[in-house]
């Protein structure tokens, strides 16, 4: 697939869907508000009381996350570091904002920084839409499932750049985007390589405690270019894809909300040539759990046949990139998995988040508990520097 096909493609969905009609609610639906991973994104808006001003934004991310694995398919490690993202914003109008910054990475062991990346943004707002260009709004802002977008993204690709379309209606969600991973020049003996996907959720139930709606997750993958002087790399086009349903049960007591969340997961291969272990691949995800004022508990049921992902957790998958076990492949996988997690705004602006995870894996008893842990700190917020 060449890349005016994949925006052809992109620009298709959102036509298609932004024609939709849907009931209208008293406020706008949003499915990432109840994400425990909301802590994570600092996002800024342009507001018609901000017009002419200019602020300094500040997000300070640190993490440690340590995987006790011993299995195939995902590695034993540890990512400890802090990101500090300060960016420069100017409310040029009640509609746009201009944004400049820096992301900086300190990985701890490690001597220097690890990466400094620019930020440059743009973001346009009308009603219930947001264009982006620049720095998007992606990894774990989006809301994918694991299966399709690892965690791990907020700390390994905390800066994606592209475009992309937001819209927040009453009763619907959609974010369109593409991200340009790797561009080349004329006679470069690189290929290029985009990402792009499409996360559109309706509502279908609001009404008292009762909450169900109907998520759609993709992201597609291409590989390929024509200015290269490669000629012996094939193309390739990968998806990945899911659809199911969230249902909410609110409650007024020390315990907030009970879910369950069900999706049957896709993967295809498109490449003119074949390359991988598998051409196609499916999964069963179940989930349920609750949160509470004491933290949040969460049970997952994962069944794969031939499943590969583009950017999910390596622990989905049923081909291995492992160190030592590449190219392993176990063809049915299956998992049940635990989390709890425990999230807390200790002061203004500043929250921790502490997980726990244990998995068993039905198809390796001999080392079945296995468990990764976290805690994320996070400080978020933006000073005003001048208004007109």
């Amino acid at each position: 697939m060449k890349i005016k096909k994949l925006q052809f493609f992109l620009s298709f969905i959102l036509g298609c869907f932004g024609n939709s009609l849907w009931a209208q609610e008293a406020v706008n639906f949003n499915p990432n508000t109840y994400s425990i991973n909301h802590y994570f994104n600092h996002i800024s808006r342009p507001a018609d009381s901000l017009t002419g001003r200019l602020d300094l934004g500040i997000h300070s991310f640190n993490y440690f996350r340590n995987y006790e694995y011993s299995n195939k398919f995902h590695d034993g490690y540890t990512l400890y570091g802090s990101q500090l993202e300060a960016n420069l914003n100017y409310y040029a109008h009640a509609n746009l904002l201009l944004t400049i910054g820096v992301n900086a990475q300190k990985d701890f062991g490690q001597r220097g920084f690890h990466e400094i990346l620019p930020i440059i943004k743009l973001t346009y707002t009308r009603k219930d839409l947001s264009l982006i260009f620049g720095q998007i709004e992606g990894n774990v802002a989006q809301g994918y499932i694991e299966p399709l977008q690892n965690l791990e993204s907020k700390i390994n690709q905390p800066v994606q750049y592209g475009t992309q379309l937001k819209i927040q209606k009453p009763s619907y969600s959609l974010d369109a985007w593409i991200s340009w991973q790797k561009m080349i020049y004329p006679r470069d003996s690189l290929k290029e390589e985009i990402l792009g996907g499409i996360l559109f959720e309706p509502l279908i139930i609001k009404q008292g405690r009762h909450q169900l709606s109907i998520p759609l997750q993709i992201i597609a993958y291409h590989k390929g270019g024509q200015i290269d002087v490669i000629k012996d790399v094939p193309l390739s086009t990968l998806s990945n894809s899911t659809i199911g349903f969230k249902y909410h049960y609110l409650m007024p007591g020390r315990i907030k909300r009970l879910y369950t969340e069900n999706y049957g997961v896709f993967f295809k291969d498109f490449s003119p040539q074949k390359q991988l272990a598998y051409k196609a691949g499916t999964g069963i995800y179940l989930n349920a759990g609750l949160q509470a004022t004491w933290g949040n508990l969460q049970a997952s049921y994962w069944h794969a046949n031939s499943y590969l992902s583009i950017q999910g957790m390596p622990l989905f998958q049923s081909y291995s990139n492992t160190v030592h076990n590449a190219g392993y492949t176990e063809k049915n996988r299956e998992l049940l998995l635990l989390q709890y997690s425990y999230q807390k705004q200790l002061l203004p602006n500043f929250y921790l988040d502490l997980r726990f995870e244990p998995f068993f894996d039905f198809n390796n008893k001999a080392k079945n508990l296995q468990f990764n842990h976290s805690v994320f700190i996070s400080y978020k917020t933006n000073f005003k520097l001048h208004q007109k």
